[in-house]
């Protein structure tokens, strides 16, 4: 049975006056069940908190929109609070405790996407709240709760009594939350626009690629990631994962074409691309990309932590390392044929600038 690949948009799951939570359904977006993965995104107003949780998934975190503070403590380390900003991608292993707050006028927005091999639903992620009113402190009778933590029950009642919130709450205007520490980003953050760049071709595109050179975390997390801006009108490569990873794409700005090409070279995805849309490419399917005159940003996660790609067109092609005598028995061509189709495109790779 063919797979639906068509792009869609998150869908909210819950809210309040602080801020949202969506998430994308393997209902609707099949791949993420068969692929093991999941993709959520967080919105935090002015003075939104999202409640201190830990997932059933290792994700990658990035941040599209906005600044704000995050807490995060490892297993059986200290909480660093970390100064968050647009452009920032952030690696959480199983077992991480997060929260996120928003201190600024512009909205907060916060990408997610993970791996859900181990999460309690294929294609989802699960949150388990340390505190609200879906927090472990209302699960335990006040009897565990109060040996647990050496309280009296009287002041579980209070603590379990004043957990109205789920997810996310507003906090008051002149609560103060801890200060965020710039070295506490060391080794935990990446701002993929700001950190050197991978690919930088002129008018054609530039690429930053997470791994485990530049944020460690990503080998635990056990996903590659990478941003990707493509200039006006520019051309990505068709190219495929050749370590049979998934790639999973979020746009963040600007709309495109993709064209993704499957088994016995039938196109399987033929579409338009908006900023909010998300797809994925199933493994060794050829995916190509053309953006529109105001260009196009998307943000990747690959389902291995240093992955490796095969283009086919361009500088860098597998068709150039094949000898002319295999390209003209391949495409039954004369040898004038063959050589021009070697002659083009033996300065750009990956990224086409569009044509004069």
């Amino acid at each position: 049975m063919e797979i639906d690949l068509t792009p869609k948009s998150a869908k909210q799951v819950y809210g309040s006056p602080g801020g949202s939570y969506s998430a994308w359904s393997p209902s609707e977006l099949p791949m993420l069940g068969k692929g093991n993965i999941g993709a959520a995104k967080l919105s935090l107003l002015q003075h939104g908190f999202a409640l201190p949780r830990y997932s059933d998934s290792s994700k990658v975190a990035y941040v599209l929109q906005g600044s704000g503070v995050a807490g995060i403590v490892l297993p059986e380390s200290e909480e660093k609070v970390i100064p968050i900003k647009k452009g920032d991608a952030l690696a959480l292993p199983f077992g991480v405790v997060t929260w996120w707050y928003n201190n600024e006028d512009t909205e907060l927005e916060v990408l997610f996407l993970g791996d859900t091999s181990k999460a309690h639903k294929v294609g989802e992620f699960t949150d388990f709240f340390l505190t609200g009113s879906n927090g472990i402190f209302t699960g335990f009778s006040t009897e565990f709760v109060s040996r647990a933590w050496d309280l009296e029950e009287d002041v579980v009642k209070s603590l379990v009594g004043k957990q109205s919130g789920k997810g996310i709450v507003k906090l008051e205007g002149s609560f103060e939350m801890p200060e965020p520490k710039k070295e506490h980003r060391d080794g935990l953050v990446l701002n993929c626009l700001e950190a050197p760049l991978d690919v930088d071709i002129k008018n054609g595109g530039r690429v930053v690629v997470l791994n485990t050179q530049n944020l460690p975390l990503v080998g635990e997390v056990g996903l590659g990631a990478d941003l990707v801006r493509l200039d006006g009108s520019a051309m990505c490569s068709p190219g495929f994962s050749c370590d049979s990873a998934l790639q999973v794409t979020y746009i963040v700005r600007g709309s495109g074409r993709v064209q993704v090409v499957g088994v016995d070279g039938r196109r399987v995805l033929e579409t338009t691309v908006n900023a909010g849309s998300l797809f994925i490419v199933p493994r060794f399917f050829v995916v190509s990309k053309i953006c529109d005159p105001e260009g196009m940003d998307w943000f990747s996660i690959i389902s291995t932590p240093n992955p490796i790609f095969t283009h086919l067109a361009g500088r860098t092609s597998a068709w150039k390392a094949l000898s002319p005598q295999v390209l003209e028995a391949s495409f039954s061509v004369d040898s004038e044929t063959e050589k021009l189709f070697r002659s083009k495109r033996t300065a750009d790779a990956i990224f086409f600038p569009p044509p004069n």
